[in-house]
């Protein structure tokens, strides 16, 4: 999995030419892997550049090309590397910047490079950065608490391009199906944004031995900043569409799902992307802040496989046993918000990345686990309209995502085969 971690970094960095710098004979890679390597779409290269990394997660390029890495139990590394004859890279150091064995996933850069931002399961955190030096110069600051829940513990960052300041926070249930998500006071499964300019750059101790800001007190999660949805289940990726401001996330839906008595699980409910409004002033949504169904309704893949359900790909429906007060008219447009898209049930999407044209999102399915034959485990890419920011496929598709590096057999997966995170 850290040999993908890379490839899928170095995706992002040269996606507007179309080309994945992953390992090779021709530059003389070394690198050699337990497992086949990934097949790959026409159009795209693939070669190995990095291994040894420690369950890696999020990852961004800073302003001097270095790739900063979270890497789950030891913290932020940075690698440099070198590219000869065109498309050749070579690793060239590896350097720690912030040893921290509790972040464990989310990673952003400030516009102007100097300031690095990072979250453990509780907070979210920012550091003085030096990219050319490949260095942090300062203790850590709190900028957000109070995100502590068990099960999915990732806390995605995301900086807005189009509204200077705003930090977007995504934060996961604390089950399957976690009841205290109908709570909007719990903050569970929700997803909100917070001014952090507001909080000024000076530093100050606290007892948590992290600093806070100006001397004022962080965010809580819970009680502050701007709800973009909730009924969210864990929106692991987010991203800004750069034209349009519109901010999208994908979604990890719920497990061993049952409707009237059957198992229904294997090809639902559909993995989603999710609509959740702007940061500018500039425009508003009707979707922005709404619940968007989970504990209680899901996104259909798999129409047929659902016990008397009516709905179309991507509808939502109540799972459970049905009755006047659990039922799909619950789960309709009217009251609940439904995905823009749905992909395969289980696939895991961990990440999305827009392109600079705004043209394409890439999204990395890091794979499933509840299904008897493996899905995932790929890297594909949605179309979108570069004039209205959204996706070009309508809401009931089943072909919007096209893999672009994927697995020929996933029967081996997860242990031994291609599994990128974001």
């Amino acid at each position: 999995m850290s040999l993908i971690l890379a490839a899928t970094a170095l995706f992002s960095a040269f996606a507007s030419s179309q080309y994945l710098e992953v390992g090779g004979a021709r530059c003389g890679s070394t690198f050699t892997t337990d497992h086949p390597a990934p097949q790959v779409a026409d159009g795209y290269v693939a070669r190995l550049v990095a291994d040894s990394l420690t369950s890696p997660r999020g990852i961004k390029f800073d302003s001097a090309g270095n790739l900063l890495v979270v890497e789950q139990e030891s913290g932020i590394t940075a690698l440099t590397f070198n590219i000869t004859d065109g498309d050749c890279i070579t690793e060239t150091s590896r350097t720690s910047i912030i040893n921290d064995t509790s972040l464990n996933h989310g990673i952003e850069l400030s516009q102007d490079g100097r300031t690095l931002y990072a979250s453990n399961p509780e907070a979210v955190y920012s550091w003085d950065y030096d990219p050319e030096g490949r260095r942090n110069t300062s203790a850590p600051r709190t900028l957000i608490t109070n995100m502590t829940n068990s099960d999915h513990t990732t806390r995605t960052l995301l900086l807005s391009r189009k509204a200077d300041g705003m930090m977007v926070v995504t934060r996961g249930s604390t089950s399957n199906i976690d009841a205290l998500a109908s709570d909007l006071s719990t903050g569970h499964s929700q997803v909100k944004a917070f001014n952090i300019s507001s909080l000024g750059s000076s530093l100050s101790s606290n007892s948590t031995g992290a600093g806070s800001v100006n001397g004022s007190s962080p965010y809580n999660f819970n009680t502050d900043g701007i709800l973009l949805g909730w009924g969210l289940r864990n929106e692991v990726g987010i991203d800004e569409e750069p034209n349009t401001g519109r901010i999208y996330g994908v979604e990890n839906s719920v497990d061993e799902m049952m409707r009237e008595g059957e198992d229904i699980h294997t090809d639902n409910p559909g993995e989603e992307l999710n609509f959740l409004g702007y940061l500018s002033n500039t425009k508003n949504s009707s979707n922005q802040g709404r619940n968007f169904g989970y504990p209680e309704c899901y996104a259909a893949w798999d129409v047929s496989a659902i016990p008397d359900f009516e709905g179309q790909v991507g509808e939502q429906f109540a799972i459970g046993d049905l009755n006047s007060t659990v039922n799909d008219t619950t789960c309709s447009a009217a009251s609940r918000q439904p995905p823009r898209l749905v992909f395969q049930a289980h696939m895991a999407p961990l990440d999305i990345l827009f392109n600079a044209a705004g043209t394409a999102a890439w999204i990395t399915f890091h794979g499933s686990w509840d299904r008897a034959d493996p899905v995932g485990y790929k890297l594909a890419v949605v179309e979108f309209d570069e004039n209205t920011g959204e996706p070009v496929e309508n809401s009931t598709s089943k072909t919007a995502a096209r893999d672009v590096v994927w697995n020929e057999d996933n029967s081996a997966c997860p242990e031994q085969c291609f599994r990128p995170v974001g």
